[in-house]
């Protein structure tokens, strides 16, 4: 079971490719409930992740409980995270935040090296807001100290 957990986790999907015979990842559901559907690719061409969001609520709360599994392609001793939210075409939000700072280890996770495996499942705080009906993408990108790409996503978030 482990060696299909660490294949799936490492090789790109065949179920869709590009004209120049590009493999691309499959689509994932994060969470579909109540009116509010996030899915998610990974944009890494080389690794795939697992992610998931309890409680999924067009009112999202100041504290969200995700699931996130990888196995770590590049050391982290520092970890960071962009999102870049876009509505039809138009940027809306750019953020960064600090996951793991050097001297600030805010995760247990913090401080991996290539080769082990991340399996959080906890809160994640966040700005507590009203999500308008639309569809939304989010760029999210995990990077390391060195700018290295640890995850990378293209999601969709669709409120209806």
């Amino acid at each position: 079971m482990a060696a299909l957990l660490v294949w799936t986790l490492i090789s790109p999907s065949s179920s869709s490719g590009s004209d120049k015979g590009e493999e691309a990842w499959p689509t994932h559901t994060a969470c579909k409930e109540g009116g509010l559907e996030v899915l998610y690719q990974s944009c890494d061409p080389l690794q795939d992740f697992g992610l998931s969001i309890d409680q999924c609520a067009k009112q999202l709360k100041s504290n969200v409980n995700i699931r996130f599994g990888i196995i770590l392609r590049e050391d982290i001793k520092e970890l960071f995270l962009d999102i870049a939210l876009v509505s039809k075409g138009s940027s809306i939000l750019n953020f960064s935040y600090p996951v793991c700072e050097k001297d600030f280890p805010k995760f247990s996770f913090c401080g991996r090296k290539k080769g082990e495996k991340i399996y959080y499942a906890g809160p994640v705080s966040n700005l507590e807001i009203d999500i308008i009906e639309g569809k939304y993408q989010v760029l999210l990108e995990l990077y390391n100290e060195n700018r290295s790409t640890v995850a990378c996503a293209n999601a969709t978030v669709i409120c209806s």
